[in-house]
């Protein structure tokens, strides 16, 4: 099957990266190369390194790269700087991250993330670690519904995951559309007008499958200390999770003196350490909504490094 993907925010986020002839640039979600192809184009003497964990993304880039100033590793995003430290690469001029899950692996049934069609139930980016059945069959009734709250804000986690508990004592839950059916009977019939059932459920397994938010938490000073001044790092998100610790991080290092106002002079010393592109988040337009409906919750945030020690 051909790896298809529509890349999200294509134009904003070749633009944010105001992308220099020379320069040295990470893409770490290739996915199908989409973003990675367009930066790569954009080089005379400079280098992309593109990263992703999904072999068949690592092999799709990999072809779909040739010829250009790109070089393509198979490693989670959160293990960029080790990455860059053996290709003895110390600083960088941009760095992108996608965090949404590739057309793709949403439509390669076989994967496990969709609950419309029949497959394992995996969910893995990769192709190692936990799969989605080894939690759902193995987890406790209140680890699941932490895993849906805190993943999925689903308010019926604690009833869904109960039903899960009873149905697995019963036969163990292998598939998607099992683990959909029983979702989708434990929840209450006035509240199945707002979407699918399962769709919160899914989303937090997948990020609790593949450790989505501990990755993004563990690479995000890494990406910032890897820019060089003046460097930018753009970061698209598709849920709230995802761009609330963005933000929140942004905000850190857009943060200059802490100290508290009745202090006349500074004493805390703390500088910003890099500005925002723009206040608010660049969100899809109403063209790219119609051709491409995924790109509905994509929010892309950039942050370009400042030099603090003046």
């Amino acid at each position: 099957m051909e790896f298809k993907h529509i890349s999200v925010l294509l134009n904003e986020t070749i633009d944010s990266l105001n992308i220099m002839p020379n320069g040295i640039y990470v893409d770490g979600t290739a996915g199908g190369a989409g973003h990675s192809k367009e930066i790569a184009k954009r080089l005379k003497g400079g280098r992309l390194i593109a990263l992703d964990r999904d072999p068949q993304a690592v092999a799709t880039a990999t072809e779909r790269l040739k010829g250009l100033n790109a070089q393509v590793v198979k490693s989670e995003f959160a293990n960029m700087d080790k990455v860059l430290l053996e290709l003895g690469i110390d600083k960088v001029d941009g760095i992108l991250l996608d965090l949404g899950v590739s057309s793709h692996q949403l439509d390669t049934a076989e994967r496990g993330f969709s609950y419309h069609k029949e497959a394992p139930l995996d969910m893995r980016m990769g192709d190692s670690g936990q799969t989605a059945a080894e939690l759902v069959n193995t987890l406790s009734s209140k680890e699941l519904a932490n895993i849906f709250f805190r993943y999925g804000e689903e308010k019926f986690s604690q009833r869904i995951a109960r039903k899960i508990c009873e149905e697995r004592d019963i036969e163990p839950i292998k598939t998607t559309t099992r683990l959909a059916e029983i979702i989708s009977a434990a929840y209450p019939a006035a509240a199945r007008r707002d979407g699918h059932p399962a769709r919160k459920c899914f989303q937090a397994l997948r990020i609790a499958v593949n450790g989505e938010l501990e990755q993004l938490e563990n690479v995000l000073d890494k990406a910032f200390n890897l820019l060089k001044v003046g460097g930018r790092l753009a970061i698209i998100t598709f849920h709230s999770l995802e761009d609330r610790m963005v933000k929140l991080k942004f905000r850190e290092y857009t943060t200059g003196c802490t100290c508290p106002p009745d202090i006349p002079v500074c004493v805390c010393g703390k500088k910003p350490q890099g500005k925002l592109l723009t206040r608010k988040p660049i969100e899809a337009t109403k063209e790219e909504l119609e051709n491409n409906p995924r790109s509905r919750s994509a929010k892309l945030r950039v942050i370009i490094k400042e030099d603090n020690n003046g």
